[in-house]
């Protein structure tokens, strides 16, 4: 009987020992800032293999204080871990509380808080500069195709040649002539027009010489 009592008492001893061992504890859970696509997450997993559940609350932190609380929820930790999510848009380098609580168990934060990555899950667009509020000159209009590639008209066969006068044109003898006088009939006219005025001059003067004499008779 006495030797059944030691057993027994090793037995039990050896249970209380287990089960402290497999009791939840704040080195169980671990925290980390994440970007799902453009949005920032913050996911907490607890890897207690004993399944005690246990309230998770996240804190932004400015300072030192609470700046205001992002979330509580449960979770119920395995020995192959179990991860919940926290929706939560971070900005770069900002400093978050994460405190866990299960009843008789622990009820403690995660050390060290739990600061983001240096770059955002979503890049800053780019402000476009200012529109400058003085009209820019516009570009001096283009010559048309048309005029530019077209061709320099060709005169036509009746603007390039002269007009002909239907007057005929003197041959170049007779032009010639009738400046100079030669080939002429003018010296001859002359001639003719002196004989006729001597003969008019004669006439007159036996005429006149006729009458006197008549008249002595």
């Amino acid at each position: 009987m006495r030797a059944l009592g030691v057993a027994s008492a090793s037995v039990a001893l050896a249970l209380s020992v287990s089960g402290t061992a497999l009791a939840c504890d704040i080195s169980e859970f671990s925290a980390e800032a994440k970007c799902d696509g453009d949005k920032g997450i913050i996911t907490v997993t607890d890897v207690d293999p004993s399944g005690v559940p246990a309230t998770v609350s996240v804190f932004l932190q400015n300072n030192g204080a609470d700046l205001k609380k992002v979330g509580e929820q449960e979770v119920k930790g395995s020995r192959e871990g179990v991860t919940i999510t926290f929706a939560e848009n971070w900005k770069p380098n900002a400093e978050y509380r994460i405190h866990v609580k299960a009843a008789g168990y622990v009820d403690a934060d995660i050390k060290p808080n739990l600061t983001t990555s240096s770059t955002a899950c979503k890049k800053e667009e780019e402000t476009p500069p200012p529109a400058s509020d003085t009209p820019t000159p516009s570009a001096p209009a283009s010559t048309p195709a048309e005029e530019t590639d077209s061709p320099t008209p060709t005169p036509s066969e009746s603007d390039s040649t002269p007009p002909v006068s239907s007057v005929p044109s003197p041959a170049a003898g007779d032009s010639n002539l009738a400046e100079t006088g030669a080939n002429s009939n003018t010296g001859l006219i002359a001639g003719i027009a002196v004989g006729l005025v001597a003969l008019g001059g004669g006439a007159v003067f036996f005429g006149l010489r006729r009458r006197g004499a008549s008249s002595d008779r």
